[in-house]
C-alpha cells in the first residue's frame, strides 16, 4: 500500500486517508474515491488529497478484519461488522472468558497493522459482554499478514468463553460464641447473591459446631444432593490440618491446596468428595466485594479444575483493593478521621420534563430565591468553602443566578449525554485531599442545611468508609455520599445514570440517614413546582 497525497487527477479508486468535508458532502476516512468524488472535490477547488493506493495484494481494512474474525472459533461468541477496520467481539453466554496470552501475544508481533486486544484472563463476563476487539491499523494490509494471522488463529485457540454450568450449593457454616448469628444471615445472603451470577442457587445452609466431626457429617450429608459445597469457618483456617481441611478428609475426600497468593483471600482450602468440589471459604468471601473466592469459584462453575500450579500462579495481580472494613495486612484508618466532604450541585440538566415552554425548574422562585440559588446557599452553610456547582443548560443565566456566592463552578459541555458526565464532571473539580463527595440535586426545596450536615456527621463516625445515603421512610433518596474509595468507578460512569449501581456493587457498607419527606422531593414538573409553592419563571 503506498500512502500519501496525490494530484486529485490521480486519485479516482483510491482510499481517502483522511475524511473531507465540503458544505454539505462529507467524504469519510477510507472511502473510495468514485469519478463522481473527484469532480465533486475539483468544483470545490480541491488540487491534491491524501489517499491510499492499493498493491494488487492488498486487503482493504474491513476485510482484513472480517477474515481474521473468521478464523476465531466461534462458540459463545458474537461478531460484529466490520467498520472502520474493527471487528468487536461479544459473548453470548454468561461465563468465563479464558485467553491464551501466548497466541494474542504472537497475533501482535505478526505486524504492526494487525491487531488484537481482549480482556485480561479468566474474567467472568456476562451474555452481551464486549470480550475482544480486532483491529487493522491502516487502510489496507498485505493478503500474506492477514493469512499468518488466520492459520495462527485456526491453530491455537487466542481466548474463548466458558459458560458456566450453574451448580446447586450447599452452605456448611460453622458456629462459635464470638460470631454473631446477623453475620452468619448475612454471609448466606451474599453468597446467594454471588451464586446467582452464574445462574447457580444456594439450595441449604446447615450451621454446625465449629468441630472437624460436625463438619465431616454437614459435608457428607450435603454431597448426597448437591453438586457444590462450600465451608465457611467460625474461625479462619490456620494449618492443613486445621478443622475444615481435616473435616473434608474426615468425610472421605481429599484436599487438594491450602492457601492462595490472593489478598484479600489468602486463606482459602479447595477439595472435593469423588468429584464434588468442596471449598473452605476465607473469611473476605463474606464481602460482596471481589476477592480471591470468587476466582476459585468461577472457575469451578464454568467447569476447570483449578491446579496446584494454577493457584500457585495468581500471585502477579493478585493484590486485590483491600475491603473498606479490613484493617489488615495493611494500614488500618479506624477511628481516623476522613478527609472533608466536598459537595457537588448537579445544575447541569436540560430539564425535559418541564413542557416546550423552556421554563427552567431551577430558575422557578422560592420565597423570592430561585431554586439553584436557594440549594447552592444550603449546600454552602454545611460545607463552606468545599461547594462545587456543575452546570450545562442555560449556563449563563444559572451561573448568574448564583453571582456573588463562594463556589465552584465546573461546566459539563457534555450535559445532554445524561447525570454521568455531571458526575465525573463534579468529581474532577473536587479537592485531593477530600475523603467523599457528597452528590446534591439542586431541584430538593426541602433539604436544608441540618440535613447535609447530619448525612457529613454519619459519613464521619464511620471514618469515611462507607456510603451514606439519605432516606425517607426507609426508602431510598437523596443526597448520598459517595467515598474516596468509590471515585474510580464513578470515573467510569458514562449515559443517563447516576451512582446507584455503584451504591449496590461497591462492597462497602451503606448507612441510610432517615431525612423525612424532603430526601423525596424533586421537582421534575410544572405543576411540582407549584404544588411546592415556587414560582415558574422563563
Amino acid at each position: 500500500m503506498r500512502f500519501g497525497p496525490v494530484p486529485l487527477a490521480e486519485a479516482e479508486g483510491a482510499l481517502l486517508g483522511h475524511s473531507v468535508k465540503i458544505g454539505t458532502m462529507k467524504l469519510s476516512k477510507g472511502d473510495r474515491l468514485s469519478a463522481d468524488d473527484v469532480a465533486a472535490l475539483a468544483e470545490a477547488d480541491v488540487t491534491e488529497v491524501i489517499v491510499a493506493r492499493l498493491e494488487p495484494d492488498d486487503l482493504p481494512e474491513d476485510e482484513a478484519a472480517a477474515r481474521i474474525a473468521a478464523a476465531i472459533a466461534p462458540d459463545h461468541l458474537r461478531f460484529s461488522r466490520a467498520t472502520t477496520g474493527r471487528v468487536n467481539v461479544y459473548a453470548t453466554a454468561a461465563g468465563l472468558f479464558v485467553a491464551n496470552r501466548a497466541v494474542v501475544d504472537r497475533l501482535n508481533r505478526i505486524d504492526p497493522a494487525i491487531t488484537l486486544a481482549c480482556l485480561a484472563d479468566h474474567v467472568a463476563v456476562d451474555a452481551g459482554d464486549m470480550v475482544a476487539t480486532i483491529k487493522i491499523i491502516p487502510l489496507a494490509v498485505p493478503q500474506a499478514l492477514v493469512e499468518r494471522a488466520q492459520a495462527l488463529l485456526r491453530a491455537d485457540r487466542a481466548f474463548e468463553v466458558k459458560p458456566f454450568t450453574p451448580r446447586r450449593a450447599a452452605l456448611v457454616a460453622t458456629e462459635l460464641p464470638s460470631l454473631k448469628s446477623q453475620v452468619m444471615d448475612k454471609t448466606r445472603a451474599v453468597l446467594t447473591a454471588r451464586l446467582l451470577q452464574s445462574g447457580s442457587r444456594l439450595d441449604s445452609e446447615q450451621r454446625v459446631a465449629h468441630t472437624t466431626e460436625a463438619v465431616a457429617a454437614a459435608i457428607s450429608d450435603a454431597a448426597d444432593s448437591h453438586d457444590l459445597i462450600i465451608v465457611f469457618g467460625a474461625s479462619a483456617v490456620a494449618d492443613p490440618d486445621d478443622v475444615i481441611p481435616a473435616a473434608i478428609r474426615r468425610a472421605g475426600g481429599v484436599v487438594e491446596h491450602v492457601g492462595m497468593p490472593v489478598d484479600p483471600g489468602n486463606l482459602l482450602v479447595l477439595g472435593r468428595l469423588g468429584e464434588i468440589p468442596v471449598l473452605g471459604a476465607p473469611g473476605c468471601a463474606r464481602s460482596p466485594r471481589e476477592n480471591g473466592f470468587d476466582w476459585i469459584l468461577d472457575r469451578l462453575i464454568a467447569g476447570e479444575w483449578p491446579s496446584k500450579a494454577d493457584i500457585t500462579g495468581l500471585g502477579v495481580g493478585g493484590l486485590l483493593k483491600e475491603i473498606p472494613t479490613r484493617p489488615q495486612p495493611r494500614e488500618g484508618s479506624a477511628g481516623k478521621r476522613p478527609g472533608p466532604v466536598g459537595i457537588v450541585v448537579l445544575a447541569a440538566g436540560q430539564a425535559s420534563r418541564m413542557g416546550p415552554d423552556s421554563r427552567h425548574k431551577l430558575l422557578a422562585e422560592f420565597e423570592g430565591m430561585p431554586l439553584v440559588r436557594r440549594s447552592v446557599e444550603t449546600a454552602i452553610a454545611a460545607a463552606p468553602g468545599r461547594v462545587i456547582v456543575v452546570t450545562g443548560h442555560r449556563e449563563a443565566e444559572i451561573r448568574a443566578a448564583l453571582a456573588g456566592l463562594q463556589t465552584t463552578f465546573v461546566s459539563n459541555p457534555d450535559y445532554r449525554s445524561g447525570m454521568a458526565s455531571s458526575l465525573v464532571a463534579g468529581l474532577s473539580a473536587l479537592d485531593a485531599g477530600a475523603g467523599g463527595m457528597l452528590v446534591m440535586l439542586a431541584d430538593m426545596p426541602g433539604i436544608t442545611s441540618a440535613h447535609l450536615a447530619k448525612l457529613i456527621a454519619a459519613f464521619e463516625a464511620e471514618s469515611g468508609r462507607a456510603v451514606v445515603r439519605a432516606v425517607a421512610g426507609g426508602q431510598r433518596g437523596n443526597p448520598v455520599i459517595l467515598p474516596k474509595e468509590t471515585f474510580h468507578a464513578v470515573r467510569q460512569l458514562v449515559g443517563d445514570v447516576g451512582a446507584r449501581h455503584i451504591v449496590e456493587r461497591c462492597g462497602l457498607p451503606v448507612i441510610d440517614v432517615e431525612l423525612g419527606a424532603a430526601a423525596r422531593l424533586d421537582l421534575d414538573t410544572p405543576e411540582a413546582i407549584v404544588a411546592a409553592g415556587g414560582l415558574l419563571r422563563d
